[in-house]
Parts: structure tokens; C-alpha cells; sequence
């Protein structure tokens, strides 16, 4: 049996089924994955996922109990779970991504969206079942008195639903994304949201990356169940049962990030891009083509840094991986067109023969994205609203002169805040401006920046990170 466990929807590995039938394994992608994995597989974690592709439960249905370790995989200890497809795509699509991650990112059409029909009870339905399904799992895994790290917002009624099975084991919930406030949260209906912060009250601790989140959550416990939140203590009683609340601020771990960017397909890549781009400037930015990601205004403010300032023709690339994400759901889809039409304008508008100013790359591509930090003068992450953002940590850890033009809305920025340029992410203009101040920026404060960047940003490293919640769980 298993003293320490992680749950979460993604595991550290996903399988594909080439033209040869012989599965492939492949790091799995997201930032939990990318935080997470190294820490899981060194400390002996036992990590249980779900089943994300025909590839993975392939793999799943050949390992004894869903351990792929057991199956000769080098994964670490690693339990699959082969959840029915329908429910997954329910309890993913439907429900994680389609509600829980709008509320949280503010994302709905307000005038049009969301409707909360029979349907949707039938999609909640599945999302219960997937997180009983982890609940069961890990209630057999772990071993008594074991602490159990349940992450996200696809888990959130995972710890309630642990706890009544097995009431010995010591359970964290985090929440990698931000937390609505009370009013945004209301839109949920109203037993739907009782439900989910009854769920991860149900952990022992709660914990979120920034006081922000953590308030917000605090916040509604108060307003939607009337639990009794002791703010300076950071704790919410509700029926009896006291939950502590916890921040803990993600970073990277700066030395094993070093060691992957060295590596010879990184180099590979970092040559190309050198050929590609000259002796011009880089702003680079890298993220999937995710709502909250506010690519398109992103882009819109380089059009507009470009209308106001002619001396940079020429002499400015900007680099934007827009790796697609969630295609299943129509938003994304038509929002990957809209990114797409929109580097078009740019295109049309301002390249010339000898000079490409915008070059757009969609196929995600890890190595290639750690070259193109290395290369950065100015690294753009403006999101609507982001739980943390480790593009804005990786970044400076890579760039020796990079400068970093970040949204106040990202979590990131309560570390970063200081050291970046600072911006609203609905005010392209302002954005446009600050792109400017970057490029402008004398070297010796560029450095200085980066320097405080990088620092703030390997200050809790995944390892730190997850020692100190487990300590906190002792």
C-alpha cells in the first residue's frame, strides 16, 4: 500500500497507437504535468490519472489493475484509470472545462450563456461518477493514515467522497486555476455549487496559488454555504468539520529546466530559430490556444505596436505558439480560427519580402518553445485571468536579457509583479505601449529584471512545493 498519492485528470505519460500497432509513450503535456511529474516519479508518489485517448486505454487494459508500472513502463508508480468514454467526455468536456473552468475564468457570454437544463444534470451526473471512480481508486491504493494530493477543478468532489470511504487518510485538495468571486460563482446552480465546495471541504487542507484564489474560495464558502471563515487563520468550518486553507505558489525548478533546454533538440530548434529570425528582436509568447490565454488581443497589440512605431519595421519578429487545445468544444475551435485570422492581418498588413513580422506556429512543440525562451528579448503573457502561468517563470529562467510584459490578472504577477511590465489585459493600447518599454529597456535593468524573475520564480520549486504541503498534511 501507498503512503503518498496524487490525483489528477492528466497523468505524467499518454500513449498513441501508430500505423504499426506498437503503443508509443510520451511525456504528458499542461502545466501540472510539467510541475508535478519529475517530484512524483523521484519520491516514490503513487500518481493516479485517468485514461485520456484510445492510445492510453490500450496500455491501461494491458497492466494489471491499470498499473502501468507493473506493465514494464517506466512511468513511476502509475495507476490508469480506464473511465467509460461517454462519462469522461461528460465529466471533461461538459462539466470541468465547459463550466467549472468558464466560472472560474470568468469566460461566459453572460447574455447567452450559461444554460442550466436537463442536460447538463445528466453531464453533472457523469462528473460525480468520474470522481467516484477516483475515489474508489485511490480508497483501494493507499495505505492507512496515507496523504492524498488531489489537484484541480476536474477532482473537486474526489475529497468529500474519499473521506467517507476512508476516513484515516489525510487529503489536500489544490486548485490550480483562480477562484471565482461570490457573485461570479452564483451563476452555478445553487445545489451544483454547494456540491463542489462541499466536495473539497472534504480535504483536510484546500490549497490554492495565490491569496487572491484563496480568499475568493473563502469567500464563497461564507456567501453560498455560511460557513464560518477565519481569514487570518486561513481555515472554513462548515457542519463541524474544519478545513485549512493554504497558499502555495508554484515555481520552476530552474536547474532540471537548464539541463532539458541543453539538450541537443532544443539546440536543433535554437539554430533554426537564430537562422529564421537574424539579428531582429524577439517577442516571444507560448501558450495553448485556450480562452483565458488572450491570444488575439495579444496579437492585436503587436498590430498596434507596429501601426505606431515604423522605425521597428523590419527590426522586431514576434514568435507566437498557439498550440490548440480542447478542440472538442466549439468556443476553442472558432477561438483557434480567430487567433489564426487574426496573425493573417498582421501578415498582410506589414510583411514585406525580406522581412516576416508575425511567425505563427500551431503544432505544439516542447523543445522548439524552450529554444525560443532562450532566445527572448521580450516575452508577452497577458491572460484574461490564470491560476499561475509558468510560461512567465520559464521564460526569465531561460533568457539571459529577457524582459517580461505580464497581465496583472495572472497569478504569477503577485510573485512577478515588481520585476515585469505590468498591464491591463483588456487595454490593447496599454499593451502595445508596454511591448515598447520592453524593447526600448537599457541592458543593465533588462538584466536586473531578469535576474529578480528568475529569482522569484525558482523560490518554490516543484519539489519545495509539494514537500511543504505534505509536511502541512502531517
Amino acid at each position: 500500500m501507498n503512503s503518498v498519492l496524487v490525483a489528477s485528470n492528466r497523468g505524467p505519460v499518454s500513449f498513441t497507437v501508430p500505423e504499426d500497432g506498437v503503443l508509443t509513450m510520451k511525456r504528458g503535456g499542461g502545466g501540472l504535468v510539467s510541475g508535478l511529474s519529475g517530484v512524483a516519479k523521484d519520491e516514490g508518489v503513487l500518481w493516479v490519472c485517468a485514461a485520456l485517448s484510445d492510445g492510453d486505454r490500450s496500455a491501461v487494459r494491458q497492466a494489471p489493475g491499470g498499473r502501468l508500472d507493473q506493465a514494464g513502463y517506466d512511468t513511476g508508480a502509475l495507476r490508469m484509470l480506464d473511465i467509460p468514454p461517454a462519462t469522461f467526455h461528460r465529466a471533461y468536456n461538459a462539466v470541468a472545462n465547459s463550466t467549472l473552468w468558464f466560472v472560474n475564468h470568468l469566460l461566459y457570454d453572460i447574455p447567452n450563456a450559461p444554460n442550466f437544463d436537463t442536460r447538463f444534470r445528466r453531464e453533472w451526473e457523469s462528473y460525480r461518477d468520474y470522481n467516484g471512480a477516483f475515489a474508489l481508486a485511490l480508497a483501494e491504493e493507499a495505505g492507512h493514515g496515507a496523504r492524498v494530493m488531489v489537484q484541480d477543478y476536474h477532482l473537486t468532489l474526489t475529497p468529500a467522497m474519499l473521506r467517507a470511504e476512508r476516513p484515516d487518510l489525510r487529503i489536500a485538495h489544490f486548485s490550480h486555476t483562480p477562484w471565482a468571486p461570490p457573485e461570479y460563482y452564483s451563476l452555478l446552480p445553487d445545489d451544483v455549487g454547494r456540491e463542489v465546495l462541499e466536495g473539497i471541504l472534504g480535504a483536510d487542507r484546500a490549497g490554492f496559488l495565490t491569496e487572491r484564489w484563496a480568499q475568493a474560495f473563502m469567500d464563497c464558502c461564507q456567501a453560498v454555504l455560511g460557513a464560518r471563515v477565519d481569514r487570518d487563520g486561513r481555515s472554513v468550518t462548515h457542519e463541524g468539520k474544519t478545513t485549512r486553507v493554504g497558499v502555495h505558489a508554484l515555481g520552476v525548478d530552474g536547474d532540471a529546466l537548464w539541463e532539458r533546454a541543453a539538450e541537443p533538440d532544443v539546440i536543433s530548434h535554437l539554430t533554426a530559430l537564430r537562422d529564421q529570425v537574424g539579428d531582429r528582436k524577439l517577442i516571444v509568447r507560448i501558450d495553448r490556444t485556450e480562452l483565458s490565454k488572450n491570444i488575439v488581443r495579444g496579437l492585436l497589440a503587436y498590430r498596434e505596436f507596429l501601426a505606431a512605431h515604423p522605425e521597428w519595421h523590419g527590426r522586431v519578429v514576434h514568435l507566437a505558439f498557439a498550440y490548440p487545445s480542447r478542440h472538442d468544444l466549439p468556443e476553442y475551435r472558432e477561438y483557434t480560427a480567430a487567433v489564426q485570422r487574426c496573425a493573417k492581418a498582421i501578415e498582410d498588413e506589414f510583411a514585406t519580402e525580406d522581412w516576416d513580422p508575425l511567425i505563427l506556429n500551431v503544432n505544439d512543440d516542447y523543445p522548439r518553445s524552450l529554444a525560443a525562451y532562450r532566445l527572448a528579448d521580450v516575452l508577452l503573457v497577458n491572460p484574461i485571468r490564470d491560476g499561475m502561468n509558468l510560461v512567465a517563470k520559464e521564460g526569465p529562467i531561460l533568457s539571459e536579457h529577457c524582459a517580461l510584459v505580464l497581465s496583472r490578472e495572472a497569478g504569477a504577477a503577485a510573485e512577478l509583479g515588481p520585476y515585469a511590465l505590468m498591464v491591463n489585459p483588456y487595454d490593447v493600447t496599454g499593451t502595445a505601449a508596454a511591448l515598447h518599454r520592453a524593447l526600448m529597456m537599457p541592458q543593465d535593468e533588462r538584466r536586473r529584471r531578469r535576474d529578480l524573475l528568475a529569482a522569484a520564480a525558482t523560490a518554490l520549486p516543484p519539489q519545495k512545493w509539494l514537500a511543504a504541503q505534505l509536511d502541512a498534511l502531517v
